[in-house]
């Protein structure tokens, strides 16, 4: 479970609500620090956010707005951008100190900040990619309806005449899904499944390190049946 030198270093990738930062709080320590791609983003668009007063991821996600609007095409790429850098900055701290360790709580639309990015992202870290099942998807689209976080549609949000923005997530989301799990699947170094890590922590739980052990000891055996 070490990429080098007894350093742990695990990149969580996956759709929004698939798990990434209940489980980076999960197995964050003193010693092992968890970073929030989101927030670090939300830090960079602070002066932007503060002039249309939003706030938060939330409000990330609301001066984004629904993917048909006049001004999301520009505001898409805005995030993204400024996605791209943060994961450079990351990984640039990560390159200059070779032992330092880092859990990183990537956002959804990881896939689609550039070779460059992702071959120095698998390069530093081990990534692990949080897999919803299809039986899942009507909780993701639930959780992104009731908390919405900000998504790059990258296009698959195509509303029809008299659809409800609502409805149109509920028949696209899914649509989303299928398109990024591939690039998921291509980007990590293994994949756990949502519903087999429900077994180790219950909904509701805590802050564990126990569930953190064990969520560690499931990559380990991972690790052994098919080494990187």
């Amino acid at each position: 479970m070490q990429t080098s030198s007894k350093r742990l270093r695990l990149a969580l990738i996956g759709m929004s609500g698939a798990g990434k930062t209940y489980w980076s709080k999960h197995l964050s320590s003193p010693t092992l620090p968890a970073i929030s791609c989101d927030d670090l983003i939300e830090s960079r668009l602070a002066p932007t956010l503060e002039a249309g007063g939003f706030r938060g991821i939330n409000g990330v996600a609301a001066w984004m707005g629904w993917p048909d609007s006049p001004t999301y095409a520009e505001r898409e790429a805005q995030y993204l951008a400024e996605e791209i850098a943060t994961l450079d900055q990351v990984l640039s701290d990560l390159e200059a100190n070779p032992q330092r360790e880092l859990i990183l709580d990537t956002t959804g639309s990881v896939i689609y900040t550039g070779n460059n990015i992702l071959f120095r992202l698998r390069r530093q870290m081990i990534i692990v990619y949080l897999a919803a099942s299809s039986g899942e998807q009507q909780l993701l689209i639930q959780r992104y309806l009731q908390d919405p976080k900000p998504v790059l549609w990258r296009g698959a949000f195509q509303r029809r005449p008299g659809e409800t923005p609502h409805d149109t997530v509920a028949r696209c989301y899914p649509a989303l899904i299928t398109a990024r799990r591939q690039s998921y699947e291509a980007l990590a170094h293994l994949t756990l499944s949502t519903a087999s890590l429900r077994e180790i922590s219950p909904p509701g739980t805590k802050n564990s390190p126990v569930a953190g052990q064990a969520f560690l000891e499931r990559i380990r055996l991972q690790l052994e049946r098919k080494p990187f």
